[in-house]
């Protein structure tokens, strides 16, 4: 039987389908809840420093089953966030936390305080494409990247990661400032912005005008974007971005994630997910010889 544990630095998972921010992350409970249908490691909602309230509706749009949404990053805050965390022990697979914030000192010391909540690594929300003076307006500056990596390396002694856009011309250089910084993994995609315009209304659906693009919509988007960095990075990537099946989970993994993280369809095939994805890997490594997840990573790439 095809083995499908992954290790990732010092993170070990049973299986490489990971929760993806955004969904689910923002209590124990729901985290915990995932973590029991299948998950192979939870990421945690996007905490900042300070509580933010998010944007007024309307914030999602079902866009022939992908979505676009503009949230705004709503969330508690940092220590509100730990009192919601304090029974994180109690979930059963490893737990990221994602955070965001406006200076890498901010980074720094949102990843020491993930890392006293008990997370076992770090996801750095660099690629929000819609939260002013967050997200993706730092995340494109491969120097500032590097930067906020650096910080927080230097604040906890847990895995970081970085979660990039794909809104850049300057992916690859941007991961390679966060490789040069010290990240232990890329994470790669986030949403791709888009709009939808009300006929009636002859406005903007979203409040924000402009939101971020999600699900089967964007999966091409996602290889592209993994395959790109395979080929440049020397650290593992974390594929997301339009995951359904296990197929495309093994698309990825082929174009040269070490494992992948999946957030829409959830709202499309449920909790089972997870369970279900897990399946259909294990069915296609069969089908194609491989005893281990590793030995399918950037093959995509051997075959040129």
């Amino acid at each position: 039987m095809a083995h499908l544990d992954v290790r990732i630095g010092s993170l070990r998972m049973a299986n490489p389908v990971m929760l993806a921010s955004g969904m689910m992350g923002e209590t124990c409970a729901s985290l915990q809840a995932v973590a029991k249908a299948g998950a192979g490691a939870v990421v945690t909602k996007s905490i900042g420093i300070s509580p933010r309230p998010g944007y007024p509706n309307p914030t999602l749009i079902v866009n022939e089953g992908s979505f676009l949404n503009a949230m705004g990053l709503p969330n508690p805050g940092i220590e509100e966030f730990s009192v919601e965390m304090k029974d994180i022990a109690h979930i059963h697979c490893p737990v990221i936390g994602s955070i965001f914030a406006a200076s890498p000192e901010d980074f720094a010391s949102l990843g020491a305080a993930m890392e006293h909540m008990g997370v076992a690594a770090v996801e750095l929300n660099l690629s929000c494409p819609h939260a002013k003076g967050f997200g993706m307006e730092m995340g494109t500056d491969p120097e500032m990247v590097r930067s906020i990596v650096q910080a927080t390396k230097a604040a906890v002694s847990i895995p970081v990661f970085a979660k990039l856009t794909p809104n850049t011309h300057r992916l690859v250089e941007v991961a390679q400032g966060a490789e040069a910084g010290g990240c232990d993994a890329i994470v790669a995609i986030n949403t791709v912005k888009g709009m939808r315009i009300s006929i009636e209304a002859k406005r903007p659906i979203l409040s924000n005008k402009q939101g971020g693009l999600s699900g089967p919509a964007v999966l091409p988007v996602g290889i592209r974007c993994v395959y790109d960095l395979h080929a440049a990075l020397d650290i593992p990537i974390i594929g997301v971005g339009g995951i359904t099946t296990g197929r495309d989970a093994v698309e990825y993994i082929m174009a040269g994630a070490s494992a992948v993280q999946v957030g829409s369809a959830i709202a499309t095939r449920g909790l089972t997910v997870f369970s279900s994805l897990e399946q259909e890997i294990r069915h296609w490594m069969e089908e194609l010889g491989y005893d281990a997840v590793a030995e399918m990573v950037g093959v995509a790439h051997e075959t040129q």
